[in-house]
């Protein structure tokens, strides 16, 4: 059994028996998240897609505390290791870059490109393979771009976690097409409700797929739900 907690924003935590992951953890000050980062403890991997304030979040407080490995682009990976995460703690000891894979107890991690922006590195998104084979995809923040037709072609991909929030991501149109160029089987959508200027449901997002014709499963989750996936 597999499950996945939506702490807000882009920040998820998935639990696994093979280590438990978290994505862009953003808890201090994050208006959507009522959980503490003094409440996250067992954590094997960070993941953290680009530098701003509302993804790197509470990552190295988090590595240091539970000696997680961070999962980063090298530019990032290196600033965040000199504000205190040990070189041992790193992915690859400097972290890794685009078109990159990288395992940690039969979890493979790869790093592919977002369209967006950072002040370190570039921004970039992941495709997580379990050992069993469940596959996920966590853009980052990110507008719509073709590659993720390749994406859709190399990796069975199960569920994907999207921005639809608009404004400095996909809005729920865009959010919407990625699904069919990804052939994901299931989305959770993120990056939304966090701020006023975002879009504040999920039910556009869920009309547009219907307006496409898409099979892929919705999964709309509130801030601090869990969903046990297969």
């Amino acid at each position: 059994m597999k499950k996945v907690i939506w702490h807000g924003h882009a920040n998820f935590q998935i639990n696994t028996k093979w280590g438990n992951i978290l994505i862009d953890p953003w808890f201090t000050d994050n208006p959507s998240c009522s959980t503490s980062p003094d409440e996250i403890k067992d954590i094997q991997l960070v993941l953290v897609t680009h530098d701003h304030f509302d993804h790197v979040g509470d990552a190295v407080e988090i590595c240091k505390k539970t000696g997680a490995k961070l999962f980063a682009i090298v530019e990032t990976a290196l600033k965040l290791k000199e504000q205190g995460i040990p070189e041992a703690q790193i992915a690859n000891g400097m972290g890794f870059n685009i078109g990159g894979t990288v395992s940690e107890n039969g979890i493979e991690v790869t790093m592919v490109e977002a369209h967006h922006s950072s002040a370190s590195g570039v921004p970039v998104g992941y495709i997580i393979k379990l050992p069993d084979g469940f596959t996920m995809y966590h853009s980052g923040d990110t507008s719509i771009f073709a590659s993720m037709q390749l994406y859709g072609e190399l990796f069975d991909i199960d569920l994907a976690f999207l921005p639809i929030g608009g404004v400095f991501t996909m809005d729920p149109k865009q959010a919407a097409f990625a699904c069919k160029l990804l052939k994901c089987k299931s989305v959770i959508p993120m990056h939304w409700g966090s701020f006023p200027i975002l879009e504040q449901t999920t039910e556009n997002f869920q009309k547009e797929l219907t307006n496409l014709g898409l099979s892929t499963k919705l999964i709309s989750l509130k801030p601090g739900e869990a969903t046990d996936i297969e």
